[in-house]
C-alpha cells in the first residue's frame, strides 16, 4: 500500500482549458490524471453525433490530447481516468489506440467501462416495472420514450477499480459520476472496502472538489477574486490522498491560481442539495461533517468526513426532443434605451399574437439591466441608461411558428423605436430543444461491464 497518492484534475467539462491536462502532467509529480468531460446535456450532444457517425459519440478532444501526453504519462507512470467516452467509450479507445500506434507505443492497456447506455433497453426496463419516473414530477417516461435522445446510468467508482486491478494504464468510461473518477484510485491504492463508508465519503468529497477543474483553485471565485494570481496560467487542483481518508488539496506551485480555505469551501457547496445526504452510487456522504484546515502555501486539509451506506438505485440521466426554440437580439442606445427596448418587446409580442403563432413560452431579457437577476434586478433610471440589449426567445412544438418569429426581428429596426443596432448573423433560426429527464433505476437492472484492450 502506498502512503499517499496525488490525483490531478485535468478537465472540469467538455470545452475546458485544452492545455490544463498537459500542464498537470508536466509541471510536477502526480500519480493519476482524472478528466471529467460530461454534463447532463453533453450526453445528448454526443448521442446525436454518434447517430450521424457511429465512430463518434465521445469527447473529440481526447485523441489530440493523448498524442501530447501519452508518452509523458507512460514515462512517469501516470494513469489516466476519464468519462470522456460519452456514449461510445469503445470508439474513444479505438481512437487512442490509433494514436498510440502512430507514436509506436507498445505494452499499453486501455480499459473501457460499458453498460451505462440503456437507451436501447428502455422497453425491457419498463416491462420489468420500472418506468423511469421523473425525479421531480413523478411522471412516467413512457409518453416521451419515442423521442429519447439519450439515457445513461451514473456508475460509480468500482468499475474503474476493477479496471485498475486488471492493470489498465488508461480508463475510458461512459456516464460515470464526477466524484467516482477520483474515488477509484483511492479505493484501489489503499485497499478500501465497499462498506467503509467514511473512507468512501472522504474520497467522494475529494472528487467533488476536483470535478470542476480550476473552480477549486481560484477560478470563478466569488470571494476575494482579485487576490488570485496569474489566472491566465491557472493550475488545476490536485488531491494528495492518504490511506486514513485525509486529503490535502493543492496545486503545482509553478502554476497560477489559489488554493485556500475559501476556494475549497466555495467548491464544496457547489451543486449540492441536502448537505447531509450527498448521494452517489458508492455511498452517501455527509458534507456537514467535513472539516477544513488551511495549511498555507496552497494547501488545504480535508478530514473527518462521515458517510452512510449507498442506496439501492442508480441515477439515470435522460434527454428527449422537446420542440424548437429561437433567440433574437437588438441593441438600443441612449437616450431612453431601456424604455425603447421595452416598447420594442411590446410591439413584437403584439405582432406575434396577430399572426396567431403558437408558443409554449416567450421570454424577454434586457441585457445590461435584468438578464442575470430577472425580477430581482435593482430599479434604475430608464431614461439615462447608456445602452441595453433586448434578447427575446421563444419555444414551441410548432416549427413554423418558431421560424416565423425569426422573420419578425429585423423589421423592428425600421418599424419600431429608434436608435437600434446590434442585428447581425442573419435571422434567428429554429433549433431543436433538448429536455432533461432525471430518473432512478434499481441497481439490479443494470450491470457495468469492463473490457481491457491491450496494445
Amino acid at each position: 500500500m502506498k502512503d499517499k497518492i496525488r490525483i490531478a484534475s485535468g478537465q472540469g467539462f467538455w470545452g475546458d482549458l485544452i492545455d490544463a491536462p498537459f500542464k498537470q502532467v508536466t509541471s510536477g509529480d502526480i500519480d493519476y490524471l482524472v478528466m471529467d468531460y460530461l454534463a447532463e446535456v453533453t450526453m445528448s450532444i454526443l448521442q446525436k453525433q454518434k447517430n450521424k457517425n457511429p465512430e463518434l459519440g465521445y469527447a473529440k478532444d481526447i485523441p489530440a490530447l493523448m498524442k501530447r501526453i501519452l508518452p509523458i504519462c507512460l514515462e512517469k507512470n501516470i494513469k489516466v481516468i476519464t468519462n470522456g467516452g460519452g456514449v461510445n467509450p469503445e470508439g474513444c479507445a479505438s481512437a487512442v489506440i490509433k494514436v498510440a500506434k502512430e507514436l509506436n507505443i507498445k505494452n499499453l492497456k486501455i480499459a473501457v467501462v460499458l453498460g451505462d447506455n440503456i437507451k436501447d433497453e428502455i422497453d425491457e426496463i419498463i416491462s420489468s416495472g420500472c418506468e423511469l419516473n421523473n425525479m421531480e414530477s413523478g411522471e412516467s417516461i413512457i409518453p416521451h420514450k419515442e423521442k429519447l435522445l439519450s439515457a445513461n446510468v451514473y456508475f460509480g467508482a468500482f468499475p474503474i477499480v476493477e479496471a485498475l486491478q486488471r492493470g489498465a494504464d488508461i480508463i475510458i468510461t461512459g456516464r460515470t459520476t464526477d466524484t467516482g473518477l477520483t474515488l477509484a484510485p483511492m479505493i484501489f491504492e489503499f485497499g478500501w472496502k465497499n462498506n467503509q463508508y467514511d473512507l468512501l465519503s472522504a474520497g467522494t468529497v475529494a472528487g467533488h472538489i476536483l470535478e470542476c477543474g480550476g473552480q477549486a483553485s481560484g477560478g470563478n471565485f466569488l470571494g476575494d477574486w482579485q487576490s488570485v494570481e496569474n489566472l491566465a496560467n491557472i493550475g488545476f487542483p490536485i488531491a494528495e490522498a492518504y490511506p486514513n481518508g485525509e486529503v490535502i488539496i493543492t496545486k503545482h506551485e509553478i502554476l497560477g491560481g489559489k488554493v485556500s480555505f475559501e476556494t475549497v469551501a466555495e467548491q464544496l457547496v457547489y451543486e449540492i442539495g441536502n448537505p447531509k445526504e450527498y448521494i452517489t452510487p458508492d455511498c452517501v456522504a455527509d458534507f456537514s461533517s467535513i472539516k477544513l484546515e488551511d495549511l498555507g502555501k496552497n494547501k488545504v486539509k480535508v478530514f473527518d468526513v462521515k458517510g452512510f451506506p449507498e442506496t439501492e438505485f442508480y441515477k439515470v440521466s435522460c434527454s428527449y426532443e422537446s420542440g424548437y426554440s429561437a433567440v433574437g437580439n437588438l441593441t438600443y442606445s441612449w437616450p431612453q434605451a431601456l424604455t425603447k427596448a421595452k416598447a420594442a418587446d411590446k410591439i413584437l409580442r403584439k405582432r406575434l399574437e396577430d399572426l396567431e403563432l403558437i408558443f409554449d413560452e416567450i421570454r424577454t431579457e434586457y441585457v445590461g439591466y435584468n438578464s442575470c437577476h430577472g425580477p430581482l434586478a435593482s430599479k434604475i433610471d430608464e431614461e439615462n441608461i447608456n445602452e441595453v440589449v433586448m434578447r427575446i426567445a421563444v419555444r414551441s412544438n410548432d416549427f413554423n411558428s418558431v421560424e416565423r418569429f425569426g422573420k419578425e426581428i429585423a423589421p423592428l429596426i425600421l418599424t419600431g423605436p429608434p436608435s437600434v443596432t446590434g442585428f447581425a448573423g442573419g435571422r434567428p433560426r429554429p433549433s431543436e430543444v433538448v429536455a432533461y429527464w432525471p430518473a432512478l433505476i434499481p441497481k439490479k437492472l443494470v450491470k457495468p461491464v469492463v473490457k481491457v484492450l491491450e496494445l
